[in-house]
């Protein structure tokens, strides 16, 4: 009998570790499979050959633009919760994120090695990884709340369902909200422990006086940098859509982005593309070719993170070598310095 269940116990482990990772490539493979037998392989060579020197350029410049934003509401973050982090460290860090996230599975793997890489440096894991889960759930709250906007206010072929969606959005964050304070409230079990966590962070940190206007004025140039950059791959590939509508359509195409169910961000973005752009008319090829062309053009311009990574793997490399070194228990980058207090 025990062989019977040696199997099941072996596996179980592994699909606890790698099954997350999996559902994600296998979502993400989907959606592309699926797009392929509709609209076959052109749309996506015909974004691959648009590609322009000059469409890098401005992808490049805008990104650096947001990455610094991000960084910053990311140092406001962290030091909200007591694991402050300087700035030029933030971006360095902020950018290996960012390129990780664009070829690895499911798209957050990069905010993992961020927030505890941090965390390490800080002395404090559970708080870097917390401040990173905080920096990214401001970012994603704004950019619904942004779509929203747009969407009351442009033309676009979801309007109609806008309200409905807003409603579902408010419920389910107003029941979240009544978990949190009642648990905060009673008992001293995990779930108490974890609402009485949130809800110090909340109001001791993120909606202090002095951190959620700076936090929502950097996610917001995050927002529109992202779109600025969507434009831009748009008008290359050819789209001629009125630019209120072709906004609209691409900020419902980010919100889409944020759901963790990609191949380094291929899948739900080209899905999300094509079903707007023929829900508006200009075809799913369209929005496969746009989509297609962002993703090679953000591809590019979080780049330097990669050269970041290889010069953190040069520096380890090295560091044992180094008497001052050796002894560190974190091989953690050195670009990363922490300003506690």
């Amino acid at each position: 009998m025990a062989g019977l269940y040696s199997v099941p116990a072996g596996i179980r482990p592994a699909v606890r570790r790698f099954g997350p990772s999996l559902l994600r490539l296998a979502a993400g493979v989907t959606v592309l499979w699926f797009l392929g037998r509709q609209v076959g392989a052109a749309p996506f060579k015909d974004g691959l050959r648009a590609v322009t020197w000059q469409a890098v350029v401005a992808a490049i410049t805008l990104t650096v633009l947001t990455t610094v934003c991000s960084a910053w509401r990311w140092r406001v973050v962290a030091r909200a919760l007591g694991v402050g982090i300087g700035l030029p460290g933030a971006v360095c860090a902020y950018y290996r994120s960012l390129f990780l996230n664009s070829v690895l599975v499911g798209g957050v793997l990069g905010d993992v090695h961020r927030a505890v890489t941090h965390g390490r440096r800080a002395g404090d894991v559970v708080r870097g990884l917390r401040a990173v889960a905080w920096e990214r759930l401001w970012g994603q709250v704004t950019q619904a709340v942004v779509t929203a906007v747009v969407l009351l206010t442009l033309p676009s072929p979801v309007r109609p369902a806008l309200p409905y969606i807003l409603a579902g959005v408010a419920g389910v964050a107003g029941c979240a909200a009544l978990v949190v304070l009642c648990a905060a409230r009673r008992g001293r079990s995990r779930l108490t422990r974890t609402a009485q966590t949130v809800s110090a962070d909340l109001r001791r940190g993120l909606l202090a006086p002095g951190a959620w206007p700076q936090l929502t004025l950097a996610s917001v140039l995050v927002v529109a940098g992202h779109t600025a950059t969507f434009v831009i791959a748009a008008r290359v590939a050819g789209c001629t859509a009125p630019l209120g509508e072709l906004v609209a359509l691409l900020m419902v195409v980010q919100t889409a982005v944020v759901i963790p169910l990609s191949v380094g961000g291929w899948g739900l973005r080209e899905g999300a593309a094509a079903w707007a752009f023929a829900a508006a008319g200009l075809g799913a090829a369209t929005g496969i070719t746009v989509a297609t062309l962002y993703a090679v053009l953000m591809l590019a311009a979080v780049a330097p993170g990669a050269g970041l990574l290889l010069g953190d793997a040069v520096r380890r490399r090295r560091g044992p070598g180094r008497p001052r070194e050796s002894g560190r228990p974190d091989p953690a980058p050195r670009t990363l310095e922490v300003a506690r207090g």
